[in-house]
């Protein structure tokens, strides 16, 4: 993608005035503000650096709510995403619309002069991936992709131990996303996230997170993977539902790492083990990354030490980063490649299940 650092420079030159060191804000868009994007509206509202001047829904209720909470900026209103795009004096655009519109919509604000953000996956299938990744890299335009977890202090200390050995070489990752129950059929959502083609089902729309931290800790992408999947819980549930809710998959990484995989909306509430545990085992013992970031040493009294100490992670540290890769030429938490291998990760396994076999990462057809 060329220099990082060359570019940053570039950004946080032509940010002055504009929210850096002038105290003018950056004039802001939302793309989507139903139940994500709205979390993300008030994320963006509590910036001191930002103004909302525009969002965009189809749905009337939606933007009528959005625009009560954004009232101090006083915000235009739109249904038509295309005139968010086309407004010249718009810097930075939140996409938080169904996954199957991200990619294309990503891509028309960055060739606009745009900053995004774009929320997770950036993609539910290769091709918009692969063609996002080609706009971002064309661009001088900061790409942040929604992978939150990758702003979270405690575990960004925790990978850099793990980088310098604390647990020898990493062998194998178990880690799950198990929910107790299938979102609200009749909630904001259940008109889009039980067709697969607009979401890319559980895995793609959801585990993304997981998997793109479990990418985080090893350190590259998996080269294939093997799955099963269905509809074991809720078959036809809602009426038309083509997602599975339930799935489990072997991945395999190119230094020799593999890992178990499982999903599901059926776990009881209270039961062992439940929720999205990520458990990482190396050649000197194991670490519960995303829960405690404790480390437990093989051999000995097997007491656990801590590898980074818990804090309390600000609820909006992502969107607060974002506008500090714009303002400030700061380190992009999680840009195109790593929304890229996340949600490429999560669709070759989707794929996988669905053929109920092997997926290859050249099978995918992406030139990265």
């Amino acid at each position: 993608m060329g220099s990082a650092i060359a570019a940053n420079a570039v950004l946080a030159q032509s940010a002055m005035g504009q929210g850096g060191s002038g105290g003018a804000k950056i004039p802001t868009a939302v793309i989507g503000v139903g139940n994500r994007g709205s979390h993300l509206l008030r994320g963006v509202l509590e910036q001191a650096n930002t103004k909302v001047v525009a969002l965009c829904d189809i749905k009337p209720d939606r933007l009528d709510k959005a625009a009560t909470s954004a009232a101090k900026d006083s915000p235009k209103t739109y249904s038509d995403w295309r005139k968010v795009i086309d407004r010249k004096d718009i810097e930075a655009v939140f996409v938080a619309t169904p996954p199957n519109l991200h990619s294309e919509m990503a891509i028309a604000a960055l060739q606009s002069g745009k900053h995004v953000y774009c929320e997770k996956p950036i993609g539910v299938t290769p091709r918009q991936v692969q063609d996002l990744v080609l706009a971002a890299q064309a661009s001088d335009r900061v790409f942040v992709s929604g992978q939150q977890l990758r702003s979270y202090k405690q575990l960004n200390e925790a990978v850099a131990k793990i980088r310098a050995g604390v647990m020898g070489k990493i062998v194998m990752v178990k880690a799950q996303r198990h929910a107790t129950a299938d979102l609200p059929y009749d909630g904001s959502s259940g008109d889009w996230y039980y067709d697969v083609n607009k979401s890319g089902g559980y895995l793609v729309e959801q585990s993304v997170h997981n998997l793109d931290a479990c990418n985080w800790v090893v350190g590259e992408h998996p080269k294939r993977v093997s799955g099963y999947g269905g509809m074991l819980m809720h078959p036809n549930e809602p009426v038309g539902r083509t997602i599975f809710d339930s799935g489990t998959l072997s991945y395999e990484y190119p230094s020799g790492v593999i890992m178990s995989f499982t999903q599901n909306v059926f776990h009881p509430r209270g039961m062992p083990g439940g929720g999205q545990p990520l458990m990482v085992f190396g050649t000197k013992g194991a670490v519960d990354f995303l829960y405690s970031t404790n480390f437990y040493p093989i051999g000995g009294d097997g007491k656990p030490t801590q590898l980074s100490p818990q804090v309390k992670e600000p609820t909006h540290a992502h969107i607060t980063a974002f506008y500090d890769c714009i303002t400030k030429g700061s380190p992009n938490p999680a840009g195109i490649m790593e929304g890229a291998t996340g949600a490429l990760t999560a669709i070759m396994g989707h794929m996988a299940m669905v053929k109920q076999g092997q997926v290859d990462w050249i099978d995918l057809g992406v030139n990265f």
